[in-house]
């Protein structure tokens, strides 16, 4: 098995031992990797981290009322076929968390959530698992939800440095259906101890896609995908992706806030100029509709039925929700994130009936009305096809 296990050390050590290689790691990096995963929790479940000017731009979508739909409320079928399980809408629980025991109790409690109500559930970043084996338990979530569609999750640059057989074991320890390959450039700079190299991203996608026996993910972390890039990720045979545009959470705001509490000012300072960066969600959805993915998640601050509506329509194939809930969880327990899920999949049906639209199918040739900067993407994206 790849994952290390930490073998004792004292409160003088600085390093611990790999039991596979024998060779040190270092342990405060590790405490380091779990203290940021918690910061992550609180700030994105307490603080402001949103965005400060921009948003989606689904507010900029208009869809077309039909005075006649011709259709009986429990005709409306909400139900789609992903990565060969049926989910009961098109609608994720979106990758936040991992690598805690806080953690683990949220991963724990949302996947059994997504589990009962037939939803996708998304594992955040693994990465925490592959540096302290000893976090696992916070991602294993399948005997609390044995029938979910599971996202495993790591980072594009940890998966090249790890490899097609680390990224397996990954996989396979956690029970994943499809595995996400995040890119987060814009996140990782403003961390003062993030990544900064990030060459040969491509190809690390090229070679998962053809040596993993599961589905490849790309998926961004806030910022968007644009048609450059999505065009270069099929050149290299991905299949699907994720878009995680800008408008909701601000991971490069979360990381603002990190580096102001640790008196950090040069990574606050470049935080702060960054706080905006990214292309807004439904922009970056029509950016990569035309494609050819099989499949397109919207992620990235989507919050209601509406929202998710609307981004299928514009070319997504089911969305995911990630912040509303874990405030919901928080603030009512499952009884709270079960009721905000229920006024999502509500509105969901409500706003298909309302379309005339009785399958996700027939939503996604909703006649559509788009106005302002997302009209210029739209205009942009079509030059571009």
């Amino acid at each position: 098995m790849y994952f290390r296990t930490a073998s004792p050390a004292t409160s003088d050590d600085t390093e611990g031992r790999d039991e596979a290689t024998d060779r040190p790691y270092d342990v405060d990096l590790m405490t380091d990797i779990g203290k940021r995963k918690q910061d992550h929790i609180d700030l994105c479940a307490t603080e402001d981290v949103g965005f400060r000017t921009k948003t989606t731009l689904f507010e900029q979508v208009r869809l077309v009322h039909d005075a006649m739909p011709d259709l009986h409320w429990d005709d409306v079928d909400t139900t789609l076929s992903l990565f060969g399980k049926t989910l009961r809408a098109p609608l994720f629980i979106a990758a936040m968390t991992g690598g805690t025991e806080e953690a683990g109790r949220i991963n724990r409690e949302l996947a059994s959530i997504a589990n009962e109500r037939g939803y996708g559930f998304g594992l955040g970043s693994q990465r925490a698992m592959m540096k302290r084996p000893e976090s696992t338990s916070s991602f294993a979530i399948r005997d609390v939800a044995k029938d979910v569609l599971l996202l495993g999750n790591v980072g594009v640059v940890q998966a090249r440095e790890a490899g097609p057989e680390a990224l397996r074991a990954l996989v396979t320890a956690v029970g994943a259906d499809a595995l996400c390959v995040h890119m987060n450039p814009s996140m990782e700079l403003v961390q003062p101890d993030g990544d900064r190299d990030f060459r040969g991203g491509i190809e690390t996608m090229r070679e998962l896609v053809r040596t993993l026996p599961c589905p490849v993910i790309a998926k961004e972390t806030g910022a968007g995908l644009s048609r450059g890039v999505a065009r270069r990720l099929f050149g290299a045979g991905v299949r699907h992706v994720d878009v995680s545009g800008a408008g909701g959470t601000s991971w490069v705001a979360v990381e603002t806030k990190r580096a102001a509490s640790a008196n950090d000012e040069p990574s606050r300072a470049l935080g702060e100029a960054l706080w905006d960066w990214g292309i807004p969600t439904a922009a970056s959805v029509l950016e990569v509709s035309t494609v050819g993915f099989e499949t397109v998640i919207a992620t990235g601050g989507v919050k209601t039925g509406t929202e998710v509506a609307k981004a299928i329509v514009l070319g997504a194939s089911a969305a995911g929700v990630a912040r509303p809930v874990l405030v919901a969880l928080r603030e009512g327990g499952r009884a709270g994130a079960m009721m905000a899920l229920d006024r999502i999949e509500r509105e969901l049906r409500a706003v298909m009936l309302l379309t005339g639209a009785k399958s996700v199918a027939e939503l996604r040739k909703v006649r559509r009305i788009v106005t302002g900067e997302l009209a210029a993407w739209a205009s942009s994206a079509d030059a571009a096809t």
